[in-house]
């Protein structure tokens, strides 16, 4: 058999089976082998064979299907390593985004923001009666009490909008306190307040990584709300 004739099989050969390469694969590692270098050793063992103990279909078939297989799964790996990086820009896009806002995290320290407000919500687990939201400075005094009234269970947002500007000259955090009557009298709920983000990072294997003031790095996957505008 020419030359020719064994690449007109092997072309063949290749349609039938669906892998044929559109287009000469240069191989920079002598150690690894192509679809066509594969099937010429194919071809060669083929031809060489005892003619009195042939392979068997099954065997041949196999062969080309375990091959099949390798090259589909080398395919895949290519495919998953262009996910992987465009992930990793999503994921620089997403910290670029948060820059400059605020994100809502569990805790009692709050920073005005650029507007000069405290914003947050009261975690109550059932409903209330009663919904009072203390604000108190570092020291400890009582600046504010936001009266909220009777409240459904479930997250319920308060805001402090007039804050005394001595207050905000100071530059320091506001304490919060909240406090619910859910039928036994008043006691403390959970809160949660809107706070800066001043950086984020995308490294490491816990995805973006955001800094947020008063609170340090938190995981962007913690997040469940942000709202426009940064703390002053």
């Amino acid at each position: 058999m020419s030359t020719v004739d064994n690449n007109q099989s092997l072309n063949a050969i290749l349609d039938k089976l669906g892998i044929r390469e559109t287009e000469q694969q240069t191989r920079a590692d002598g150690s690894a082998l192509g679809q066509e270098d594969f099937l010429k050793l194919m071809t060669t063992q083929l031809q060489n064979q005892d003619p009195f103990a042939p392979m068997e279909n099954a065997e041949f078939i196999a062969q080309m299907a375990q091959f099949s297989t390798v090259t589909g799964i080398t395919e895949m790996g290519e495919t998953l390593k262009g996910l992987s990086s465009q992930l990793s820009e999503f994921r620089i896009a997403t910290a670029t985004n948060l820059l400059g806002n605020s994100v809502l995290v569990p805790g009692t320290k709050a920073y005005p923001d650029n507007d000069g407000a405290v914003h947050g919500v009261v975690d109550l687990p059932a409903a209330s009666g009663a919904t009072n939201v203390v604000f108190k400075s570092m020291q400890g005094e009582v600046l504010h009490v936001e009266d909220l009234g009777a409240r459904a269970s479930g997250l319920t947002g308060f805001t402090w909008e007039d804050i005394p500007q001595e207050v905000l000259d100071a530059n320091e955090y506001i304490s919060v306190e909240a406090f619910a009557d859910q039928g036994s009298g008043l006691e403390g709920v959970s809160t949660s307040v809107f706070g800066e983000v001043l950086a984020a990072s995308t490294g490491g294997a816990d995805g973006v990584q955001l800094d947020v003031r008063g609170y340090g790095d938190i995981s962007a996957n913690e997040v469940v709300r942000f709202r426009g505008g940064s703390g002053t």
